[in-house]
C-alpha cells in the first residue's frame, strides 16, 4: 500500500480582485486500519491467537510498528520471543510467538486500561504505570550541548520525505548523543505510531535500551509517548510543540530530561535540566 495519495482538489485564495479558484493536484497522508494479532501455542484461547489493538497509521514499516508497539506496551521483551510477524493482509498483521512465550491476557486487558489514560489522572495514571511496566534504569548519563538541540527540528524536517509531499504527518526520530547522528526516523499519520515505528526498528537492530540517545518528537509530548520513551530506557526527549502536565510529571518520575517548544533559537526544559549543558 502507497503511504501517499494523490488527489485533485480545488485551491481557493482571496486576492485583490476577489477569490481565485484553482484546480490543481496534491498529496494527502494514507490512512488505514492496521490490526495486529498475537498467535503462540501458549496462548490460551481456542485458536492460540489474539487481537491486541486496531490502529489507525499510514501504512508501511507495519512490522516495526506491531514490534514497537508490543515492546512500549510492555507486552514483549526480548525479540527472542517472536517467531515471525506475518502480514495477512493489507491491513492485518500477526505476530508469532516462540513456543515456550506465555502471556497473561488479564494482564494486557488491565495493562490497556491504565496505559490508556482514560479515566484515570495524575499521580493515579502514573503509579499504574509503575505497577505495569517495567522501566530500564540508565547506566550512564548522557550530557547534551544546547547549541546541538536547536538545530535538531530543521535536521528532522529534512528528513521527512512523506512531511514534504503532504504537510500533514508526525515524525519520531532518533538522534545519538555522542555524534549527533540522524540514527533512525520513522513517519506516520498517528504521533505514537511514529514512535511506535522508531521504537520497532530500534528494537530489531538490538539497540535498546536507547540510553545514549534522544528522541525528538514533531509535534507535542503527552504522557503515553514518554511513558514508551521510559520503556525504552530513552533519557531525554524534544519536542517542537507542548508537554502536557502528566508528561512532565511522569517524564520526572524516571528523571528523564523534557524539552519543549524546540526551535532554532530557543528551547523550554521541564524536566532534569542537568542534562543541558549551556554554553
Amino acid at each position: 500500500m502507497k503511504s501517499i495519495a494523490d488527489l485533485s482538489i480545488h485551491r481557493v485564495a482571496l486576492r485583490d480582485n476577489g477569490f481565485h479558484k484553482q484546480h490543481l493536484s496534491d498529496q494527502v497522508a494514507v490512512e488505514e486500519p492496521l490490526q495486529i494479532s498475537l498467535a503462540g501455542k501458549m496462548i490460551q484461547t481456542l485458536d492460540g491467537r489474539k487481537n491486541i489493538a486496531i490502529t489507525m497509521r499510514t501504512p508501511g514499516q507495519d512490522v516495526d510498528l506491531a514490534l514497537g508497539f508490543l515492546y512500549a506496551e510492555g507486552i514483549l521483551s526480548s525479540t527472542a520471543q517472536v517467531l515471525e510477524v506475518r502480514e495477512e493482509d493489507e491491513n492485518k498483521l500477526c505476530v508469532h510467538l516462540a513456543a515456550n512465550v506465555k502471556l497473561d491476557l488479564k494482564r494486557l486487558e488491565r495493562h490497556f486500561y491504565t496505559s490508556s489514560s482514560c479515566g484515570v489522572c495524575g499521580k493515579a495514571s502514573i503509579e499504574a504505570v509503575e505497577h505495569v511496566l517495567e522501566v530500564p534504569t540508565p547506566v550512564h548519563q548522557i550530557r547534551i550541548a544546547g547549541e546541538w538541540l536547536m538545530g535538531l527540528p530543521e535536521k528532522v524536517r529534512a528528513a521527512q520525505s512523506a512531511f514534504q509531499a503532504t504537510g500533514g504527518i508526525h515524525a519520531a526520530a532518533l538522534f545519538e548523543v555522542g555524534s549527533g547522528e540522524l540514527c533512525l526516523l520513522r513517519e506516520d499519520v498517528g504521533r505514537h505510531n511514529a514512535l511506535d515505528k522508531l521504537i520497532g526498528a530500534a528494537w530489531q537492530k538490538q539497540w535498546l535500551p536507547l540510553e545514549q540517545h534522544l528522541v525528538v518528537l514533531s509535534g507535542r509530548a503527552s504522557f503515553e509517548l514518554i511513558q514508551k520513551c521510559a520503556m525504552a530506557g530513552v533519557q531525554a526527549v524534544g519536542a517542537v510543540g507542548a508537554p502536557s502536565s502528566l508528561a512532565v510529571e511522569l517524564a520526572a518520575q524516571y528523571d528523564m530530561t523534557l524539552i519543549g517548544f524546540l526551535r532554532a533559537n530557543r528551547f523550554n526544559i521541564y524536566t532534569a535540566p542537568e542534562r543541558v549543558e549551556i554554553f
